[in-house]
């Protein structure tokens, strides 16, 4: 029996129960928040590319992003993807092995490459080496007002920060490509011939037998829509980042993860369509 002046209630530990509105607000805003940050993306996507088009024309920040994204980028997609062709090799001689069908080693790493690996893993050493560095740049330049003085002074900050890097960074992508391609045949060559006995002669030629323009087609697609997606998102996170330090962090980490992510779901989407036509 309750006492008096007491309420007979089951909440007596001072717990509050959850009213719908309460749980409907914390479902839905991780959701508006994402939605948030899609918006922000494409705003500045759109700005972008206007500006991309529209004099002045930036060309020192261009040639300096070129540099940047692909000049420095040249040593981490090269090692990249010289142990890439090589352990494709590797695994693909053991497997074929069994089959003595060894001699297409060539064409199947030939085109793994030009199809997939090149395209996707430059993306990935790309995001991870020039995607977060732009993400943590423009984020110190937003906390610290530098960006707020650009606009004062009567420039546009997405005009003279954002543009020239997405179009060194679209530029820059496909040559990436061909290098990690080059390497990565070059490291294949060196394991399945030199170390696995593979014959040199049949190697070579069923690389030119099998091998057609569209598969190298295929990975200067990708390319360009790689990094046009790394560029735009890493930009983007940085551009919008709050929060002082920690919160250059985490936009420097969100421009990572998502870029990585963005660039798989593409993956599968591109190959999806340029297989189907």
């Amino acid at each position: 029996m309750a006492q008096a002046g007491v309420p007979d209630s089951p909440a007596d530990d001072g717990e509050e129960r959850a009213t719908p509105g309460a749980v409907a607000a914390a479902v839905a805003e991780p959701l508006l928040g994402a939605l948030d940050r899609l918006g922000a993306i494409l705003l500045v996507t759109s700005q972008t590319v206007t500006w991309m088009i529209r004099p002045p024309y930036r060309l020192s920040q261009l040639f300096s992003a070129m540099d940047f994204i692909g000049v420095k980028s040249t040593f981490i997609v090269g090692l990249t993807g010289t142990f890439s062709g090589m352990v494709l090799a590797l695994q693909t001689v053991h497997s074929l092995r069994n089959f003595s069908a060894e001699g297409v080693v060539g064409s199947i790493v030939a085109v793994s490459l030009c199809r997939e690996i090149s395209p996707v893993f430059t993306a990935l050493m790309v995001t991870a080496r020039a995607g977060s560095a732009m993400a943590a740049e423009l984020g110190n330049m937003r906390v610290t007002e530098q960006i707020d003085a650009i606009t004062t002074m009567g420039v546009s900050p997405v005009q003279y920060l954002l543009s020239p890097r997405l179009l060194a960074a679209v530029l820059m992508m496909p040559l990436l490509f061909v290098l990690y391609t080059c390497v990565g045949m070059i490291g294949a060559y060196v394991v399945a011939v030199n170390w696995m006995g593979v014959d040199p002669g049949v190697f070579t030629s069923n690389i030119e037998k099998y091998i057609v323009p569209a598969d190298l087609n295929m990975g200067f697609i990708k390319s360009l829509v790689f990094g046009f997606l790394l560029c735009n998102i890493s930009c983007a996170q940085g551009f919008y980042a709050t929060g002082g330090a920690k919160g250059v962090g985490e936009a420097t980490t969100r421009a990572v993860v998502l870029s990585s992510v963005s660039v798989l779901i593409a993956n599968y989407l591109l190959t999806s369509w340029l297989t189907d036509t």
